[in-house]
């Protein structure tokens, strides 16, 4: 019986999932053991995760249980986010479990189908299972045709739901991303596919919403009466990592823009919905997907840039083409910037400046509303030289928060008047330290929460962006900048030809 005190719509207390099986796929990689192995920890350390919650991880390694649970356990305790606690962990290693397996051996499956049967009677799961994709892209026809021969993606075979959790990128560009959802659609019903995005699962990217409709102070202003450009950056002080086989396959463009900071614009732009439904929400993100519209001369409005030798943060960086397993021709883009406009009453004229790069002077990600400025100032032209647009800046990462920026008189006989800021940030207005963004998606997944998940249209329609970019760019050298820079110098003269410069971020 449920507790007849509360309500199916309140949300303060703690929502805790069915007993469920979370299943990874290439547990032994990078993604699970830094962020998705201390997720799990730290849900169940705030006590969020239901009794007899299982994993099972999956991977091409000859370990058992108890070797995959030293690197669990190395994994968990390093990552964690909440203190770590030697109870917890040992309740949560006991119902960790190992499968190893290539993703094209039919026994290997057929073994993961039978631990979920045994796992469903002596835990008590009732055949709930999540299945998670921390695994090359090239991969998923493969495991996805292998849940479809084994049944487990079946819930009328196994008795209990059946989602599938998969990480970007989806394709690499439209037909690809079609043809994927189509395979995906094909072996788990739509309503169980979850398409990651973990920046959405990142608090200050949540709280757009609750900027924009809790209050009554910014929404008015929020359109192209009052709004002159909007600027989204996200700036990376590292290079490329290991990831140069991926990295040089996709650039830029494909790695970031098209998934994170298209739905960072579409969270800014996007109507009110009329409720926190996850298809209202999806509907009005959607929208505004299909609302952008590319530069006339692609050219012109956008710009391309890949990093050379440098300094960034006091140490030598060398450029992307002297990384290793780079080829020394390579034209991929460690940086790309484009102009964007939403034909709709709301945004019609305002700009859209989106940036991403690598090698930056810092690490941020920001979004910033600049306001038009005053129709009239009755002060004299020096009193406001310092003054500039007013500034509502969401601080995605780090030092995660908001600022208004906006003129004050300085102290003192004259009239001059200043930017000054009023600076709100999570660490110091609450005392609850924000959950990692996987932390906040996994429990989502199991509960069945698909408000933060894009859906497949959303997928394709990004695509549809970022498609005519790369048709343009093919063949094109990128323009060069040195590591440590804010981008190639094109990127200041796009802005420069319409009176506009960077925020400095």
């Amino acid at each position: 019986m449920g507790n007849p005190l509360r309500t199916a719509q309140d949300r303060r207390l703690p929502r805790i999932p069915e007993p469920c099986a979370l299943v990874i796929f290439g547990v032994t990689g990078d993604l699970s053991r830094k962020k998705l192995i201390p997720a799990v920890y730290d849900l169940a350390n705030r006590g969020l995760l239901p009794p007899g919650f299982v994993v099972v991880g999956f991977a091409r390694a000859d370990w058992g249980d108890g070797s995959f649970e030293s690197l669990a356990y190395a994994a968990a305790k390093k990552g964690a986010r909440t203190p770590w606690r030697e109870d917890v962990w040992q309740r949560l290693s006991s119902q960790i479990h190992f499968v190893p397996g290539s993703f094209d051996d039919d026994g290997d499956f057929d073994r993961l189908a039978e631990t979920l049967d045994d796992l469903r009677a002596r835990n008590g799961i009732a055949g709930n299972t999540a299945f998670y994709f921390s695994i090359p892209p090239a991969a998923f026809p493969l495991v996805l045709n292998q849940l479809n021969r084994t049944g487990m993606a079946d819930p009328s075979k196994t008795g209990g739901w059946r989602r599938v959790v998969v990480e970007k990128p989806f394709g690499h560009d439209f037909s690809s991303a079609v043809q994927l959802n189509q395979l995906v659609d094909d072996v788990f019903i739509p309503e169980d596919v979850f398409r990651i995005d973990h920046y959405l699962g990142k608090e200050t990217v949540q709280n757009i919403l609750a900027l924009r409709f809790a209050n009554s102070l910014f929404e008015p202003v929020w359109n192209s009466k009052y709004v002159d450009s909007v600027q989204i950056t996200m700036a990376e002080d590292v290079g490329i990592g290991t990831r140069a086989a991926f990295y040089d396959a996709s650039g830029a463009a494909r790695d970031v823009l098209q998934n994170h900071l298209l739905q960072l614009l579409a969270l800014v732009a996007m109507e009110e919905p009329t409720s926190f439904d996850p298809q209202e929400v999806r509907a009005e993100k959607l929208k505004v997907l299909k609302a952008i519209a590319l530069p006339a001369d692609i050219n012109t409005g956008s710009v391309r840039g890949q990093y050379l030798p440098g300094w960034v943060a006091g140490e030598r960086a060398v450029g992307y083409l002297e990384e290793p397993n780079i080829p020394a021709d390579s034209t991929t883009e460690t940086y790309a910037a484009v102009r964007l406009g939403i034909q709709n009453r709301r945004w019609a004229g305002v700009p859209f400046y989106v940036r991403v790069g690598k090698r930056m002077p810092r690490r941020v990600t920001e979004i910033a509303i600049l306001f038009k400025r005053a129709p009239h100032l009755p002060f004299d032209p020096a009193d406001v030289e310092m003054l500039g647009h007013n500034q509502l800046v969401v601080r995605v990462q780090p030092d995660e928060g908001v600022v208004l920026k906006f003129g004050s008189k300085v102290p003192g006989t004259s009239m001059e008047v200043r930017d000054i800021a009023m600076d709100f940030q999570y660490g110091e207005a609450f005392t609850e330290s924000s959950p990692e963004a996987y932390e906040r998606l996994v429990l989502d997944v199991l509960i069945g929460d698909r408000t933060l998940f894009p859906d497949a249209a959303e997928i394709e329609q990004s695509w549809r962006v970022i498609d005519p970019l790369e048709a343009a760019w093919a063949g094109n050298k990128p323009e060069p900048y040195r590591a440590g820079e804010w981008g190639p110098r094109a990127s200041d003269e796009m802005l420069a030809r319409e009176g506009r410069t960077w925020r400095r971020a």
